[in-house]
């Protein structure tokens, strides 16, 4: 998931057990330099999650009612992707504060999850900058 902190300040959730394998080590593999400055933080559990988090939960999903470009981030949102085969639970999707979709012209199903990520991280540094 993707806290939105502040304009152009964005942090890491990452909710055990997560859809993939999850290591600091393969982050920075991937990620290159950036995951040593990235604000990650981990969770046991939904509810460890639950009982920390602040702001609203806005979750990116294939079943979303609200087209991205028409929601208005804030500061202090999490963006909050599922699984790229399954999503997310259906008691962590009723605990969101929105569905949002990317709209698939063409008739495509979905996107990749990290492309899915970028675009809405982006449509929200967009809107809050």
């Amino acid at each position: 998931m993707i806290r939105l902190a502040a304009c152009f300040d964005a942090g890491i959730d990452v909710i055990e057990p997560c859809g993939f394998p999850f290591s600091v080590k393969a982050l920075r593999r991937s990620a290159m330099d950036y995951a040593d400055i990235a604000d990650i933080a981990r969770h046991a559990s939904w509810e460890a999650f639950q009982a920390q988090r602040t702001g609203r939960l806005i979750l990116m999903s294939t079943k979303g009612a609200t087209p991205l470009w028409d929601f208005g981030f804030q500061v202090g949102d999490t963006i909050m992707m599922g699984r790229e085969s399954a999503g997310v639970p259906e008691n962590v999707a009723s605990a969101c504060d929105a569905r949002l979709l990317i709209p698939m012209p063409g008739g495509g199903r979905s996107l990749n999850v990290a492309v899915s990520a970028g675009i809405a991280l982006g449509e929200a540094t967009r809107q809050l900058r």
